[in-house]
């Protein structure tokens, strides 16, 4: 809608117009549009007033009902009667495609996200990283890339040594059968609690880790069981939270594949020594990226460098994401510099998306001192709370358990969503849980009310719009800015818009369904019931996009 208007003013405008030149009114009795005509002034050697006096009175077009010259502004009210036929008829006929767009062009998008490490739960720490990159995934495919999602497993380094170590002295087979991850997390806490006393601890690790490099076979089974074991725990919380992978190559598959990285690095003359250890020396206002330590051992830029050489190398990508927390904005920056010292001019097309931490009580949790808050665990009990409500508001409820899943999932989802992934957030599940305010459920509970009112209403096939309100046209208005708010999250890739978007919506079909009748006026009910499943569309596909579902019920 905006170039349409923009082409109706180009026709008596003096000057080119662009796009970020049209701006919308802070109120609604001020238009649908403004142009400010005070940037014109100097080239057309006139007033501001007397320009937007001279583009009002020339504006014809049958997208705009009426043109006026406020004060250097030209004030647009368009003919909303016009624009709500073309634009319901155009989401009730693409339907979930309306806001899809091809300006990817098919190009591949490999996106590294969630990324937990194996023989240790998945906390509420990794859930930022899954849930934003996941988001991203299906923003990516509506602007016409081809995701591919990896989740880049964390099975390699002294960590596992530590852990070898740990369950030879303390361990017990039948205790890691019957409850693996909860196990091996005991024991990976009392290994550092046993080694602030006893520091020799820390020496045994690194040994045990150094025998399972060399491929000590007792060392390699025990790893690839706590690996086996590790996946099917962390498969029932992707099932819950309904994220997929096209990946799991995680850090021991890049094995093999960083010596012939550290063999480039040196044919360039790059690697330097430094202290014993093998670095690439960078900028002077950055510290070296280091690649091997004193002892040969390679480094997580070693392995990172051969990680984004083998996805190039595989799926020729435009785009690299790392969804990744923002403390290590540092290390992606190294990254990107060696690369293109080895002379990948593709070093551009890697994108660190950094994020904040889930925060409770202000601090940050932490699985080495046992402070953790296990994932599964709030999903259940946000669920079970969903349940509960359900229960006693709408005991009758068809699929209950369906929609407290619906529910409970889609809350904790939201709520991180809705932040600007730079952020910090406070983990509050009574909060995330509201009917009220923006939340998750508020916006769920929209769409189900909008259901309801579909389901009254019976099918309407055509329809005539002959007179559109105020609240009406607010929601309108926002249906029609769908396609620009899913343009503008996957280039900014940044799914908070789309969750804000979603809860403007909802508020404004509240408004609409709050103060217009729409079962009990049966001249307007085709109109208005089209117009009530546009918002379900759009709704829907809102929430399809964060990853969440919309029950039709509540």
């Amino acid at each position: 809608m905006k170039n349409d208007i923009l082409q109706a003013l180009q026709i008596v405008s003096p000057i080119q117009l662009e796009e970020q030149m049209l701006v919308r009114p802070a109120h609604a009795k001020l238009g649908d549009f403004a142009l400010p005509c005070f940037q014109f002034a100097k080239v057309l050697r006139k007033s501001p007033v007397a320009i937007a006096e001279e583009i009002a009175a020339s504006v014809k077009h049958p997208l705009i009902q009426k043109a006026e010259a406020v004060n250097g502004y030209v004030n647009l009210f368009l003919n909303r009667e016009v624009i709500a036929t073309a634009l319901l008829q155009t989401v009730l006929q693409k339907s979930a495609t309306y806001g899809s767009s091809n300006e990817g062009n098919s190009g591949v998008v490999t996106i590294d996200l969630s990324s937990p490490n194996i023989a240790k739960p998945f906390s509420m720490g990794h859930l930022r990283s899954t849930v934003i990159g996941n988001s991203i995934a299906l923003l990516l495919e509506k602007n016409g890339y081809q995701p591919v999602k990896i989740n880049y497993i964390g099975d390699w380094g002294t960590q596992f040594g530590k852990l070898l170590t740990a369950y030879r002295k303390w361990g017990n087979e039948e205790d890691v059968r019957q409850a693996p991850i909860e196990t091996l997390l005991k024991l990976y806490i009392r290994f550092h609690e046993e080694a602030e006393s006893v520091p020799s601890l820390n020496d045994e690790g690194r040994a045990a880790f150094k025998a399972l490099e060399d491929g000590d076979t007792d060392a390699l089974a025990l790893w690839e069981w706590f690996k086996t074991e590790s996946l099917k725990e962390f498969q029932r919380i992707y099932d819950l939270l309904g994220v997929t992978f096209d990946s799991y190559n995680g850090e021991a598959y890049y094995n093999d594949k960083m010596e012939p990285v550290v063999q480039q690095l040196e044919d360039k003359g790059l690697l330097v020594e430094s202290d014993g250890a093998m670095v690439v020396q960078l900028e002077e206002d950055m510290p070296p990226c280091l690649i091997k330590k004193s002892d040969g051992a390679t480094l997580y830029a070693t392995r990172d460098l051969a990680a984004a050489t083998d996805r190039k190398n595989n799926y020729d990508f435009v785009k690299s994401i790392y969804v990744v927390g923002n403390e290590q904005s540092l290390h992606f920056t190294q990254i990107k510099k060696v690369l293109g010292k080895m002379g990948h001019e593709w070093e551009n097309d890697i994108t660190h998306v950094p994020f904040g931490l889930i925060l409770q009580g202000g601090k940050k949790m932490s699985t080495r001192k046992g402070k953790i808050v296990l994932l599964e665990k709030v999903l259940k009990e946000a669920i079970g709370l969903a349940q509960k409500n359900i229960e006693e508001k709408n005991p009758a409820l068809a699929n209950q358990s369906d929609v407290a899943e619906a529910v409970g999932v889609g809350a904790i989802l939201f709520s991180d969503l809705k932040q600007h992934r730079k952020h910090d957030i406070e983990f509050n599940l009574e909060t995330m849980l509201q009917v009220e305010g923006e939340t998750g459920p508020y916006a769920q509970y929209a769409n189900a009310r909008a259901h309801s009112i579909l389901r009254k209403a019976g099918e309407a096939n055509t329809f005539d719009v002959v007179e559109v309100n105020d609240y009406e046209w607010e929601t309108i208005k926002l249906l029609e800015q769908f396609p620009l708010a899913v343009k503008r999250a996957a280039n900014d890739l940044d799914p908070s818009i789309i969750a804000k978007y979603a809860v403007d919506l909802a508020q404004a079909f509240n408004s609409f369904y709050g103060n217009v009748p729409v079962l009990s006026d049966e001249a307007n009910l085709p109109y208005r019931a089209s117009l009530v499943r546009c918002v379900t569309i759009v709704l829907t596909e809102s929430m399809r996009l964060l990853g969440m579902k919309a029950p039709e019920e509540m």
